[in-house]
């Protein structure tokens, strides 16, 4: 027996279209990160591949390597501390060593676009994961747009980045022989890139740059044993008086 569709008036009324099921995307702040971090990734090979050897050579077993990327996640004190770990330093040195070479990160916080990451998950991990390199990528021009799962894609594969190549450097480190020279020169060199890629994205903005290299003069004049924080410190001063300076002459005007 079939059954007459529902009718209103003479006016056959169409059965309701069934509801689109969403197909689960792919993370898409993975995808583009991958090409934000290509140079980046390059440079973080040579320098995983000397952490890793040198855990090796200073008698720990290779596991520090990786163990030490995954949870520590930060490269020049992360070579610091083997040496540290292998001497078996009192904990109260490792703590002020680390607090002394990483104090520049609570510089990088006051402009470090973590208010677009979502969630207090993402945040977490945005402030755990917050390296020179992922301060150097996301604070250009072009990544004022960005938006929070691209910033924390980027983040994520700089980490693997480095866990990888520390990880591969541990167990292909008595391969490389000692005739080797340069991987120590690689952070020099990645530094050196971000600087230029910077300052070119400042686009005529003269001052901010001559006010960086005054800062790291007058810090290596005045404070040549703390020269990194001096030099952060003057930088950030040097920021917020101009700033304040072009306040004033914007509400003058």
């Amino acid at each position: 027996m079939r059954t007459a569709p529902p009718v209103a008036g003479d006016t056959l009324v169409p059965a309701p279209a069934p509801a689109e099921i969403p197909r689960p995307r792919p993370f898409p702040g993975i995808r583009t990160a991958l090409g934000d971090t290509a140079s980046v990734g390059l440079a973080f090979l040579p320098l995983g591949l000397a952490f890793g050897a040198l855990v090796t050579q200073s008698g720990l077993d290779w596991w520090w390597a990786g163990l030490s990327a995954a949870l520590v996640y930060a490269g020049s004190f992360e070579f610091l501390l083997i040496g540290m770990v292998a001497a078996v330093a009192p904990l109260a040195s490792i703590a002020a060593t680390a607090f002394m070479v990483n104090v520049r990160h609570v510089f990088y916080a006051l402009s470090y676009p973590l208010h677009r990451v979502e969630g207090r998950l993402g945040k977490a991990y945005g402030t755990f994961a917050l390296s020179d390199e992922a301060y150097a990528l996301t604070s250009g021009e072009r990544a004022r747009s960005w938006p929070g799962r691209r910033i924390l894609g980027l983040q994520l594969l700089l980490h693997l980045y480095w866990v990888a190549g520390s990880v591969a450097g541990a167990l292909l480190g008595s391969l490389i022989p000692d005739s080797v020279r340069g991987l120590d020169f690689a952070l020099t060199a990645l530094f050196t890139v971000l600087a230029v890629e910077a300052v070119r994205e400042l686009r005529g903005d003269l001052p901010t740059p001559v006010l960086a290299l005054f800062s790291a003069l007058f810090a290596r004049l005045l404070f040549p044993d703390e020269l990194l924080l001096a030099a952060f410190a003057l930088f950030t001063v040097g920021l917020l008086a101009r700033h304040l300076a072009t306040r004033r002459t914007r509400s003058h005007a």
